[in-house]
């Protein structure tokens, strides 16, 4: 009797199971309206369009529809491969993120650590609000305010010549060489107060008891910094760090439009440009599908091995 008294209230869990989920749809399905719009968002704009992927393996013309063009294998992935283009482009699109990533990653952690040390509230928000302003302004706005400054007539060169680093004008945007240093002071200048929010909050997560205990201990500002504040964001710096070595292969693409020309050409083509460059300008589809589903997997490659070894050494990770 007893076993067969627990069958009623075993088959009836699932029952009140689903209903509490119901009764939680309904009471919040405002957020479940907008997370659905997002979800479709993302289906129509990022999974759709992964069918024409295969142009990549095809001989596309846009006045015929993808299923009608003929297939062509890797052709447009060899050609890529023995273009001329391709050391130029490659060189300048690892040596750009190269010092992105080296120089440009770690200054907003700096940054967010030292501003987390300002005991002024007014001098703190200042700061902020001061560091955070570039980035809402977009690369059209401040490319041409570099355009202006960098000028032969420009507030650079009257600097320079006026502490006599320099004896005559130096057009920076004409000369190949300073491109590089252009984009990564450019980008710094542009994200390093937005880039510096995520490590900002992750600072604000820590327990001020932990601080009471470093300071009856003796630490000074820089001691807890090192030894305190930089370990318990270590897990953000790395998830962080895991996407930025995966998005090495991008490069700003609207500050490199913005800011390249004819005469820095050598040092501006990158990856992005020159598929906008074939893609569009030319009417290669194909060939440019096929050099940004390289970058794709290179990218994707890049972030599996730099998961992998986050996940070793600091036992933080995406996945």
């Amino acid at each position: 009797m007893d076993s067969n008294a627990s069958v009623p209230v075993q088959s009836s869990l699932p029952a009140k199971k689903r209903n509490k989920w119901l009764r939680k749809l309904v009471n919040q399905r405002y957020l479940q309206v907008m997370a659905l719009l997002g979800v479709a968002w993302m289906i129509v704009f990022n999974y759709i369009p992964i069918y024409g992927i295969i142009i990549a393996f095809k001989e596309f013309n846009i006045v015929r529809p993808i299923s009608d063009a003929p297939w062509v294998g890797l052709d447009h992935f060899k050609a890529f491969m023995e273009d001329d283009n391709l050391r130029y482009v490659i060189k300048n699109t690892l040596g750009m993120s190269f010092l992105k990533l080296v120089i440009g990653f770690p200054l907003p952690i700096m940054f967010a650590l030292l501003l987390n040390e300002i005991r002024s509230i007014r001098f703190k928000r200042s700061i902020q609000t001061i560091s955070y302003l570039p980035h809402f302004l977009s690369w059209v706005i401040l490319g041409g305010i570099m355009t202006t400054w960098l000028a032969d007539v420009g507030i650079i060169n009257d600097v320079l010549m006026a502490l006599q680093i320099i004896k005559e004008p130096i057009v920076f945007l004409a000369e190949p060489k300073y491109f590089w240093g252009l984009s990564l002071i450019s980008d710094i200048w542009k994200e390093l107060g937005w880039s510096a929010i995520i490590y900002l909050a992750a600072i604000a997560g820590i327990s001020p008891e932990l601080y009471e205990a470093a300071t009856i201990d003796g630490a000074g500002r820089f001691q807890k910094m090192y030894y305190l504040t930089l370990p318990s964001i270590k897990g953000t710096i790395s998830i962080l760090f895991v996407l930025a070595v995966s998005g090495i292969l991008n490069s700003n693409f609207d500050q490199i439009m913005v800011l390249k020309n004819q005469l820095n050409e050598s040092a501006s083509n990158v990856i992005d440009v020159y598929v906008y460059q074939v893609g569009l300008q030319q009417a290669r589809y194909s060939y440019s599908t096929a050099v940004g589903l390289i970058k794709s997997i290179i990218a994707l490659i890049l972030l599996l091995t730099a998961n992998f070894v986050s996940k070793r050494l600091n036992h933080s990770s995406l996945f």
